[in-house]
C-alpha cells in the first residue's frame, strides 16, 4: 500500500523536490554557493596545505598543525561568544540582512588579505584565518536565522539540504579552477615554482564570496520583528534584546526537544566540524601529496550535490532524526577508517564517505531546528545555535591538538573524534520532533505584530 508522501510525489515538480522551487529560496541558497568555495579553498584544502608547507617556516609539522588547530578555535570562539546578542538583537530590530552584510565583507576582505602574507610569517597568516573565520561564522548566524521564514515546515528540510547542494557544487567549480591555477600555473601565464597561483586563488575566493552574496541581498526580504504576548518595550534595542534573550533562556525548557537537538549537536557537530577542518592538514602531516589531499576534496563537493539531494529526500521518507542517524553512523566509520589511513587511494575513499553524508548530516541539522522553533524568535535561537555551531567546532580540534601534543600521534588525534558521533547520536535520540514542531507552531500563532518597526535593508 502506499502511503500518503508516495501519492504527493508525482504533483510535485523537479524544483520543489530540491527545495528551489520559489526566487527567494534560490537567492538563499545562492549564498551557500558563494560561501561555501570559501570553506573548500580557504578552511579545508589550499590555506591548510599552504601554511603547513611555506607560511610556518620552520616549525615542526606537529606543532603547526596544533597553531592551526588553537587558531581555528580561536576564531570561532569569538563569534560563539556574541552571536546570542546580535541575534536577539536582529529579533527586535529588522538587520538580520545587515549583519550578514558586515560580516560578509570582513569574511571577503581578510580572504583577499592572504595575497599578502609572506612565506615564514605563520603568526600573521593565523591571525587573518582568525578574521576569516569571524566573518563567515558571523555571517551564517544571520543566513540559517532567514531559513524558516522563507520556508514551510513540509519543505524546510528539502530547502535546506538544496542550499547545501548548491554550495557543493559552487565550491566544487572554485576548487577546480584554484587547483588548476596551482597545478598548472602556465595556462595563466604564471612561472612554476612560485607561490603565486596559491596566493591568487585567496583573491578569487573573494571574488566569488562578494559576487555571488549579491541575490540574497536582493531577493530574500527582511522578517519583520514580531512580539510575545503581553511583552511591553522598555529602553533601546539593546536592552530589549537582552531582556527577551534573558527571558528566551528561562523559558527554554517550553522548548526541550530544540534544547536536546542543540545539545546533541553540540557534540556530533563537533565531530563534524573536526573532519572538515583537519582532513586535510592531516593528511599533509601524513605525506600524501599536495593535488591528491586537493583533487580529493574537489571530489568531495561534486560527490556531495546528489547525495545532499538524497538527504533531504531521504528525510521526508523516514524523518529528519533517523535520516540524521543514518549520516551519524557514516561518520563513525570515516573516524576508525583515518586511523589507518596511509595512501592517496585512502584518502580518496575517505572522501567519498565524507561527501555522501556532509552536507545531508549538516543541512538537516539546520533544517530540523529551524523547524521547532518560533520564525520570530529566529534569530536569537540562531544565535544559540550559531553558540552550538561555533563551539562544537572548538573542543573537537582542542582535543585534538591535546592528544597531539599529550602522545606525539596525530592518528590518536583523528581516532578520539568517533566519541562525539557517539555521544551525540545517543542524545539525539531523545529528540521528539513530532512534539517540538507542535510547540514551535503554537508559540508563532499567538506572537503580535511590532507596529513600530520598520524595514531597514
Amino acid at each position: 500500500m502506499k502511503s500518503a508522501a508516495d501519492s504527493d510525489v508525482p504533483s510535485i515538480t523537479l524544483l520543489e523536490r530540491l527545495g528551489l522551487h520559489r526566487p527567494e529560496l534560490r537567492a538563499w541558497a545562492m549564498y551557500e554557493w558563494a560561501i561555501t568555495g570559501m570553506w573548500a579553498v580557504v578552511v579545508a584544502t589550499v590555506f591548510p596545505i599552504y601554511f603547513q608547507a611555506v607560511l610556518s617556516g620552520d616549525l615542526p609539522n606537529e606543532i603547526a598543525t596544533r597553531n592551526f588547530a588553537y587558531a581555528t578555535t580561536i576564531g570561532i570562539a569569538i563569534i560563539g561568544v556574541t552571536a546570542p546578542i546580535l541575534g536577539a538583537i536582529t529579533d527586535r530590530v529588522p538587520i538580520k540582512k545587515v549583519f550578514l552584510a558586515l560580516f560578509t565583507t570582513i569574511g571577503v576582505l581578510a580572504s583577499m588579505a592572504l595575497f599578502f602574507v609572506s612565506e615564514g610569517n605563520w603568526f600573521l597568516a593565523l591571525a587573518v584565518f582568525v578574521l576569516i573565520n569571524v566573518g563567515a561564522n558571523g555571517s551564517t548566524v544571520f543566513y540559517d536565522a532567514l531559513l524558516p521564514h522563507i520556508a514551510t515546515n513540509k519543505e524546510i528540510d528539502r530547502v535546506s539540504t538544496g542550499g547545501f547542494a548548491l554550495g557543493y557544487l559552487g565550491a566544487g567549480l572554485l576548487l577546480a579552477f584554484c587547483l588548476l591555477m596551482i597545478q598548472m600555473p602556465g595556462l595563466f601565464g604564471m612561472e612554476e615554482g612560485t607561490t603565486l597561483p596559491v596566493r591568487l586563488s585567496f583573491v578569487a575566493v573573494g571574488i566569488w564570496w562578494a559576487l555571488f552574496a549579491i541575490p540574497i541581498f536582493r531577493r530574500v526580504p527582511e522578517p519583520m520583528p514580531k512580539l510575545d504576548p503581553n511583552e511591553v518595550l522598555v529602553g533601546g534595542a539593546v536592552r530589549q534584546a537582552l531582556s527577551r534573550l534573558a527571558r528566551t533562556m528561562r523559558e527554554l525548557r517550553s522548548y526541550r526537544n530544540a534544547f536536546l537537538l542543540l545539545l546533541a549537536y553540540f557534540v556530533y557537530g563537533d565531530g563534524l566540524g573536526t573532519i572538515i577542518r583537519m582532513a586535510a592538514i592531516y593528511g599533509a602531516e601524513l605525506g600524501i601529496e599536495q593535488g591528491a589531499l586537493i583533487g580529493a576534496v574537489v571530489m568531495v563537493q561534486f560527490v556531495g550535490v546528489p547525495f545532499t539531494f538524497a538527504f533531504g529526500m531521504l528525510a521526508g521518507r523516514i524523518g529528519t532524526k533517523q535520516a540524521l542517524f543514518v549520516g551519524l553512523a557514516i561518520y563513525t566509520g570515516v573516524s576508525v577508517l583515518a586511523y589507518f589511513m596511509t595512501t592517496s587511494v585512502h584518502f580518496f575513499a575517505l572522501a567519498f564517505l565524507v561527501g555522501m553524508v556532509q552536507g545531508g548530516t549538516q543541512a538537516l541539522s539546520r533544517s530540523f531546528f529551524a523547524s521547532m522553533i518560533p520564525q520570530y524568535k529566529s534569530g536569537e535561537f540562531f544565535g544559540f545555535y550559531g553558540v552550538i555551531d561555533k563551539f562544537s567546532g572548538v573542543m573537537g580540534p582542542t582535543v585534538m591538538a591535546t592528544v597531539i601534543t599529550l602522545t606525539g600521534s596525530s592518528r590518536l588525534g583523528i581516532l578520539s573524534v568517533i566519541l562525539f558521533f557517539i555521544v551525540g547520536g545517543a542524545i539525539l535520540y531523545f529528540v521528539n520532533e513530532t512534539e517540538g514542531r507542535r510547540i514551535a507552531a503554537e508559540v508563532q500563532a499567538q506572537a503580535l505584530p511590532d507596529p513600530e518597526a520598520e524595514p531597514v535593508f
